[in-house]
């Protein structure tokens, strides 16, 4: 019993310290990567960091609630479209914008979670799907705002003590972004809502039997997936200067999925690794071979064969092998 707490006080420690590790890497990027004159890492670092809120926002009801959303680029579009229409509208203040865009995506969430909620399996991932091509093929039909063509950002959102124009500066506010997002879902799956949601992904009737309600669980869950999306959404859409229709179209649900198996369905940081991992193979072999994608599917093939928990799972039996 001793040396199993041990063990566990041992692996908290090393997680906390390799977090330490790569939260001063992340914090040194911006001046290293200036110092040597090499000012696209920080674009792609921010990229890399926005996609990693992204996936880590759909891993947090695929991988801790059992929930197979094929639609979840949807909020990330509504996200960014949102910080579109409000900054044509002149409301460019980033402490009102960015949560207006969790706010409407949230929403949103609620609607499409309080249906397809009520449904299960391979039902529930259709319906998603679905409800994110209907949003698809309204956001087309929306002339005004550019329709197919997009809308493009007259600016980014703005913060009084930092210039969001200067992209080491947008970079430190999206990598403070997600930590808070990430801490937040630490401390949401460490408490009581975190552990019921995790149980219902493993026993749902058993849950209901014991009095529990499921769907009221599941539901929040899918809302605060989506408003953390649709946070991802603002800061793509800041980034970019523009946004499109594309951003809801099932490939981009299906590359937030293929983010989450690369890094670890069901573990906090899986997201965050398997964000890393596709965008800088994506942005390697797209140097070589205009079938970048071929590497990657072979990459996930391999994933999915010989680590089927992902490269987090790979990370964690390493430190408990050192620490025996």
């Amino acid at each position: 019993m001793a040396k199993s707490l041990a063990l566990k006080s041992l692996d908290h420690d090393l997680k906390w310290r390799w977090s330490g590790l790569v939260l001063l890497a992340l914090i040194a990027l911006p001046f290293v990567a200036n110092v040597f004159g090499e000012a696209f890492y920080i674009s792609l670092a921010t990229r890399i960091l926005i996609f990693a809120l992204a996936a880590t926002s759909l891993n947090l009801i695929l991988g801790f609630g059992g929930m197979v959303s094929f639609g979840h680029a949807a909020f990330l579009g509504v996200g960014a479209y949102t910080i579109a229409i409000l900054s044509q509208m002149g409301a460019v203040d980033a402490w009102v914008a960015w949560p207006t865009a969790m706010v409407v995506a949230g929403l949103f969430a609620f609607l499409i979670g309080a249906v397809s909620l009520r449904t299960q399996g391979v039902y529930f991932i259709m319906i998603t799907l679905a409800f994110a091509q209907m949003m698809y093929y309204l956001v087309v039909s929306f002339k005004a705002y550019g329709g197919d063509d997009g809308i493009s950002l007259p600016t980014r959102s703005r913060i009084e003590f930092l210039d969001m124009s200067n992209d080491t500066h947008f970079y430190y506010a999206t990598l403070i972004a997600c930590v808070a997002v990430l801490v937040l879902i630490a401390r949401v799956l460490n408490a009581r809502f975190g552990h019921v949601l995790q149980a219902i992904r493993e026993n749902e009737i058993r849950m209901q039997s014991l009095g529990y309600a499921v769907f009221r669980y599941k539901l929040c869950a899918f809302v605060m997936s989506g408003a953390m999306a649709g946070l991802a959404g603002a800061l793509l859409a800041n980034q970019s200067g523009f946004v499109s229709p594309a951003m809801m179209q099932w490939s981009q649900s299906g590359m937030l999925m293929m983010m989450v198996i690369l890094g670890g369905v069901g573990h906090l940081y899986g997201g965050v690794w398997g964000a890393i991992v596709f965008l800088l193979l994506e942005e390697t072999l797209s140097h070589f071979t205009i079938h970048w994608q071929l590497g990657l599917g072979a990459l996930l093939l391999m994933v999915v064969l010989l680590l089927p928990n992902g490269l987090t799972s790979a990370l964690t039996h390493l430190r408990k092998d050192r620490s025996v």
